[in-house]
């Protein structure tokens, strides 16, 4: 299936060392010039945090880290007002630094300790993006210097977090569709089903939706092992198509989609049907192995599955070869 562009909300544009989310507020002077809207006096708290994240602007981490470091420390058990602010700009910091494993203790703080912060949803994007590096395949630093240790399962957890922490936001949103094309992709299709109908349960009206029941579709005929096997993906997959063409009626004439992908389940669900008929055989009981065939050339009379039941059934002198293939089953034999 093929992926898409994420188009994610203003939320989600605070950029991952969230400088706009913490630079200090500038204002226009008399003469047009961007100046600092008030300056923190020196040595006060307000000047530490604005001097960090002057030093984050400037990409000086190290700076950053020395501001803050000491000051969380002799801060954090206090309640101060600027701590959640601090915690995120050290988190930045060591993004700064390709430190992010490090960096999500510090979005945690924020969150854990701070949920009614202004910095708790920048926190939170921020994880996800963490997140969604960890599912494209960054790896975690071992002996905090070379990437060998396996992390999708914590980008995993990150998104799922992130739809926890922000239930019904364009966040969560954003988290569920890409966790689900995350599943797809890795080949995990029970979870990949699970996590598309979760989507379209909790996002009816979101701009993904399209996007996730052509995911739930695609999601359920690749379960489908083979004739030998159970076809209930394929029948959901059936449905859902149904409902895909009502819904979007011209985006399935213009792709083709239904035509393709409908004459792909069509003929896999005669496989099974042709395969069950031979099963039947094999068990010497013609007489289920009739009516199946029947119920096959009635119900998919355009597929190979079909050409071959009909081939088999003249060899065998239950159908007569003139008789056309949709007349082999009586009205209502298949019902």
């Amino acid at each position: 299936m093929p992926r898409s562009f994420y188009v994610i909300g203003s939320c989600l544009l605070l950029v991952l060392l969230g400088r706009t989310a913490v630079a200090q507020d500038y204002i226009l002077d008399e003469h047009g010039e961007f100046v600092p809207e008030s300056t923190p006096v020196e040595g006060t708290d307000e000047w530490v945090i604005a001097q960090a994240a002057a030093a984050i602007a400037r990409d000086d981490a190290a700076e950053a880290k020395r501001l803050l470091n000491p000051w969380i420390e002799a801060n954090k058990r206090t309640d101060n007002a600027l701590l959640p602010r601090a915690y995120l700009l050290r988190g930045d910091a060591k993004i700064l630094q390709h430190d992010e494993y490090e960096a999500l203790y510090d979005y945690e703080a924020v969150i854990k300790q701070f949920p009614g912060s202004e910095e708790f949803q920048p926190a939170v994007v921020r994880e996800m993006d963490i997140a969604q590096k960890y599912l494209d395949g960054m790896r975690r630093k071992l002996w905090g210097w070379i990437r060998v240790e396996p992390a999708r399962q914590l980008g995993e957890e990150l998104m799922i977090r992130a739809q926890e922490r922000l239930p019904g936001s364009r966040v969560s949103e954003d988290a569920a569709i890409r966790l689900a094309e995350h599943y797809y992709k890795t080949r995990r299709l029970d979870l990949a089903v699970e996590m598309f109908d979760i989507f379209r349960t909790n996002y009816p009206d979101s701009d993904y939706a399209k996007q996730a029941l052509l995911g739930q579709i695609y999601a359920n005929v690749a379960q489908f092992k083979g004739p030998a096997y159970d076809a209930s993906n394929l029948v959901e997959a059936e449905l859902l198509l149904d409902r895909y063409v009502q819904q979007y009626p011209a985006d399935a004439l213009k792709s083709g989609i239904a035509e393709g992908l409908g004459s792909r389940i069509d003929e896999s669900r005669a496989q099974q049907m042709l395969e069950s008929a031979r099963w039947y055989r094999g068990r010497g009981d013609d007489a289920s192995a009739k009516f199946v065939f029947k119920r096959l050339l009635r119900r998919h009379p355009s597929t190979s599955a079909a050409q071959t039941a009909l081939r088999t059934m003249q060899e065998l002198g239950w159908i007569d070869e003139a008789e056309p293939a949709g007349a082999t089953a009586q009205p209502g034999a298949d019902q």
